[in-house]
């Protein structure tokens, strides 16, 4: 098991495309290939979005090749784009997967207070007018529990249910910075950036939180409007059973210090 972090702004998603655009899989499988001398295919605990990006993305994959963890780890962050890096490297059990062994994901959604995007943060964060965080908390509340979230479901997804179970969803304020931090079982195609959507129409006043409640009973996609951007999206922790794996941290541009308790 690898654990990742990446920029997502120059690739395609985490999944290999067959058109051959650039994809972290893609980058991953050809260092891996390399490094083991014969060909590696990977499995991730979550496919994430073109530009959405990681702290915490963990992949797996099995491989006959007398390699140490140390060699896995170096050889891999020598052989892939500067923006992927290795942040640990773990041998697991054979019955091990990386993404049915998950049982929650977990992802970040940060907003910018401010009128225009620094340059040093371009395609990492998302610009909002000042967010009304009280009431996207109550939004983010009708959200918990196992739910049909048809309304937050990108078209193209190809999971057999629309079910999924939200453990949390906190909305707090960091700086100047608005940040959504929310785990659940498992998410469908774009449902978080849809969330995030919806909880941004609420910060900005233009919805009252009760909305949440409609348009999920609708299980209705038009019912919610644009989704949004990818740029403000982070992978940050996947959790396993009995799995002792390294904690990922928050997006560099965050302070620590600003959230001692995050993880």
């Amino acid at each position: 098991m690898l654990g990742i972090e990446y920029d997502g702004r120059p690739f395609h998603g985490f999944q290999r495309q067959v058109n051959g655009v650039p994809s972290i899989q893609q980058e991953l499988e050809r260092a891996l290939s390399q490094v083991a001398d014969e060909p590696v295919r990977t499995v991730a605990a979550g496919r994430t979005d073109a530009g959405v990006h990681a702290t915490g993305q963990v992949v797996g994959f099995r491989s006959d090749a007398n390699r140490t963890l140390s060699q896995w780890r170096r050889g891999v962050d020598s052989l892939t784009s500067p923006a992927i890096r290795v942040n640990w490297c773990h041998s697991v059990p054979d019955e091990f997967n990386a993404r049915f062994s998950a049982i929650f994901r977990r992802y970040l959604f940060c907003w910018h207070e401010r009128e225009n995007i620094s340059p040093l943060l371009t395609g990492l964060v998302v610009v909002t007018d000042k967010l009304n965080i009280e009431r996207m908390n109550r939004g983010a509340q009708l959200l918990l529990g196992e739910k049909d979230f048809t309304t937050f479901r990108g078209s193209g997804c190809q999971s057999r249910t629309a079910f999924r179970f939200i453990q949390s969803a906190e909305v707090r304020r960091a700086g100047g910075f608005v940040l959504l931090d929310i785990k659940a079982n498992a998410f469908l195609l774009h449902m978080v950036r849809n969330i995030a959507s919806a909880l941004w129409e609420l910060g900005l006043e233009k919805r009252s939180p009760a909305w949440i409640a409609d348009i999920l009973s609708q299980k209705d996609r038009t019912a919610l409007g644009k989704t949004a951007p990818a740029d403000g999206l982070y992978l940050v922790q996947v959790g396993y059973p009995d799995a002792n794996f390294p904690t990922a941290g928050l997006p560099p541009f965050l302070c620590s210090g600003l959230l001692p308790d995050w993880f």
